[in-house]
């Protein structure tokens, strides 16, 4: 879609979705904690092309999260570990030392075909 951009002259951006009660200034200084939802705002630009100014709506952004509190959440416990860590490990390296035992090797599979 490269080959569709061209060059746009005179932009405005209006975007009056910004609800008052939760931001204020250009800036968007959060002054809420919480979800906001943004909606698409109005692009108004003039290209060569064309004599009449186009308009177009921009992309909605997604959710805004914030400053919102969340509970924290722990991947890995590490009072687990600590209880099963050496009890995995062992069951593991038991698990692989069979595996290695009653896999036969390739070497000597290879030098059997050869004599």
């Amino acid at each position: 879609m490269i080959s569709n951009l061209r060059t746009a002259y005179d932009v405005t951006l209006t975007d009056g979705s910004w609800d008052k009660d939760t931001f204020q200034s250009f800036e968007l200084v959060a002054k809420v904690k919480g979800i906001v939802y943004g909606a698409p705002a109005l692009v108004t630009f003039r290209i060569p092309t064309k004599t009449a100014l186009q308009q177009t709506y921009s992309t909605p952004i997604l959710p805004l999260d914030i400053f919102a509190e969340r509970p924290p959440t722990h991947k890995l416990d590490l009072r687990l570990v600590a209880k099963y860590g050496s009890l995995v490990s062992v069951v593991s390296c038991v698990a692989l030392f069979i595996y290695l035992i009653a896999t036969p090797s390739k070497s000597n599979a290879s030098s059997k075909k050869k004599r």
